[in-house]
């Protein structure tokens, strides 16, 4: 990963003991990235570089996620509302 980015192994590191990044683990303990890590990195490094602290980068993250599960409950209810048959 620090390889494929740019960022180094101990800022890696330093993000996953923040709780930033939460790579999987092989049973010898290697980290394992994810398509879902490198997105989730490429969102941290942007937030560093406009100038925003690894908390704030934490609530972000968060309110984020947050967003997209309420948006995706938003379109479950609209999709269901829109199949439902007319009352009338």
């Amino acid at each position: 990963m620090s390889e494929l980015t740019g960022v180094g192994l101990q800022t890696l590191r330093l993000y996953e003991r923040r709780g930033l990044l939460m790579p999987s683990r092989t049973d010898g303990g290697t980290r394992r990235y994810s398509e879902v890590d490198l997105s989730t990195l490429g969102r941290i490094t942007a937030l560093v570089d406009d100038g925003v602290n690894l908390v704030g980068i934490r609530s972000i993250l968060s309110l984020e996620a947050e967003n997209s599960i309420l948006a995706a409950r938003i379109a479950q209810l609209s999709d269901s509302a829109s199949s439902a048959p007319e009352l009338v």
